[in-house]
Order: structure tokens, then sequence, then C-alpha cells
């Protein structure tokens, strides 16, 4: 008999290799005792190396396939073998391993699809290399969207504030362009479903930014939010779904203000993420709403400059780890 999902391991994938990671994983396993059990997609071999470079050697035990991993977890990182093609130098990344870093996303999405593995936690990509080998996503939300065939957004979380940008990976210039009504609309929409069944809140209380200052100064400072945001917020309060706003960013997140709603959705990237990691830089998770399955990652990148150090912080990264095990939980007992 299958095990029941709650109780499957998650599926951590490699991240670029010439970032950190790889040291994130192999110090998270150290933490193993505090944290959901995992096996990791990745290069057996170059994990091995690594784990001895930065002086925290652990017995490292390739695994054919996700079902092994539970009895593998407790005594040794359990790896399903995923090759790179070039060798690894920290903080200077490869294209010509940038297919590898791809297949280890398809495979834990494999995984967690055929009852594998419980959760997805990736570790950060280097964009411009997947880019510049043919990737077209903007980044893991839209790839996993894609292979998903599902529309997808992005919540970064930590203990005092959940927010959801509306617009993501793009230049200021052309998030502006790119916002809609439309779109603001499925983001709410998607965002007050998901926190109902990833967070168990029975009904979400939502804030919607302006975009621009002062919320636009009653159209002093711009029209975006008469034209555009504000109608938007009335289509989530005729869906059902307690919305209030457009409201000033710069008023959104003092303590007092973020005891009010459950998410803030922003109108662009760095609107939604300065505040979340000024309250919780180590502590923050990136979780992707609209999926099947639960996919959770560290909220920050590859930390180039200092990998291979052996002082990169593997925080997030077990945030992430407890995170996706407890929304696990919480969606077996729904």
């Amino acid at each position: 008999m299958r095990p029941e999902r709650r109780l499957l391991p998650l599926a951590v994938t490699m991240g670029e290799p010439a970032g950190i990671g790889g040291e994130l994983t192999i110090k998270a396993w150290l933490h193993r005792e505090a944290l959901p059990p995992f096996f990791v997609i990745d290069d057996p071999d170059r994990l091995e190396r690594l784990a001895a470079e930065i002086g925290s050697p652990i017995p490292i035990q390739p695994i054919r396939d996700a079902y092994e991993a539970m009895a593998v977890a407790a005594k040794a990182l359990p790896v399903l073998p995923c090759l790179l093609d070039r060798p690894v130098t920290p903080g200077r990344p490869d294209v010509g391993n940038a297919q590898a870093v791809i297949t280890a996303i398809e495979r834990a999405v494999i995984a967690v699809e055929t009852g594998g593995a419980g959760a997805i936690v990736t570790n950060p990509i280097q964009k411009s290399v997947l880019m510049a080998s043919g990737f077209r996503h903007a980044g893991h939300t839209e790839f996993l969207g894609e292979l998903a065939g599902t529309p997808t957004i992005m919540m970064l979380a930590c203990r005092d504030l959940r927010v959801v940008p509306v617009t993501v990976h793009l230049a200021l210039q052309d998030a502006i362009r790119q916002l809609s009504r439309a779109r603001i609309v499925e983001a709410g929409r998607i965002t007050a479903a998901s926190l109902t069944t990833l967070f168990g809140i029975a009904r979400p209380r939502l804030v919607v930014t302006g975009l621009n200052p002062h919320a636009g100064e009653a159209g002093a400072l711009g029209r975006e939010e008469i034209d555009m945001i504000a109608p938007a917020v009335e289509d989530l309060v005729a869906a059902g779904i307690e919305a209030r706003g457009p409201l000033s960013a710069d008023t959104l997140f003092h303590p007092a203000a973020r005891a009010r709603y459950d998410a803030a959705l922003c109108m662009y990237h760095d609107q939604a993420l300065i505040p979340l990691k000024t309250i919780d830089f180590a502590g923050g998770v990136n979780v992707t709403l609209g999926l099947p399955f639960i996919r959770t990652s560290p909220d920050h990148g590859t930390a180039l400059d200092i990998a291979g150090r052996g002082i990169a912080d593997p925080t997030s990264l077990m945030a992430a780890m407890r995170l996706a095990g407890e929304l696990v939980e919480r969606r077996a007992a729904r």
C-alpha cells in the first residue's frame, strides 16, 4: 500500500550548481531531525566533493527512485542522480550544466505527480544562465505552471506577512504595461483560494496596493488606481472575496496594518518583496500558488559571491522545507 501523502519525502532540486544550493542542502541534512524527510535530485559525486570542501562531510547515498528515500534519509542524504555535464567551479555558472538544472526540476514534478514525493522544494536557479541555454521562462513559477498546465502566481511568506506580486520578473516599465484589471482579479482569486486550501483560512482577507505613490491621490498622481485597480477590487468583492483597496503601499506593512489582512496583493515585484525581506530576510519562503502540488523555495538567490566557502546560511531553505511539510499535512487533513 502506498504511504499517506503527508508521510512522503520532499523532493529538493539542485538549483544552480555553482551557487549555494548544494551547500544549503548538505547543511539542512545535518538538521534533519528538525525537518520533514527529504531527498535531493543532484549529482552525487558533486555533492560528496562539495561536502568535503566546505568542511561538512556527510554520507551520500544514491537512490534509484523517490520511493527509496524514506529508508535512507535518517542515515545518509538520499540523492536521486541527475548528472552534470561540466565540472563545477563555485561562483562561476556554466551554461553547459543548464540542462541538468532543468531536468532536476522536471524529475521533481514527476516524483510528486506519481506519488513518490509529497512536495517540491527548489534551490535557487541562475535565470540568466538558463535563458542563455534556450530556457524561455522567467523563473520557477512560470516553468512549473507550464509543466502542470495551470495558471500560477508567486507568494512570499514569513511568520508575520504574506505578499503576492501581481507582476513578477519584469522590468518596471514592462510590469506597468502588463498590469491589468483581469490580471489583478486572477491573482486575487488564486490567492484567496490558496489561503483556504493550503493555509486553512476559511475567509481570507486581502488588501490590494495601489501602483502610484499614495494610491494615485485621487488621480493627481496617476489614474491606474481609478481605471484598473479599484474595478478589480470590486470584481473580487462581487466574487465573494473579502478585499480592500487600492491602498497606499507605504502604510500597509507596519505591525498594526498587517494584523488586518491575510495577504497583500502588490502590483510589482519590489513592492512585495522589499517589506517581506525587511521583516524576515532569512525566514522568507517562496510558495507557488495555483499548482496541483505544493512547491516552496528559499526566498533568496544563488549567492555566487559566497559559493563554495562554507558560510551559506540554510535558514531559508529549512524554512521552505518546514512550510512544505506543514502544507502537505494540512492538505492531507482536508
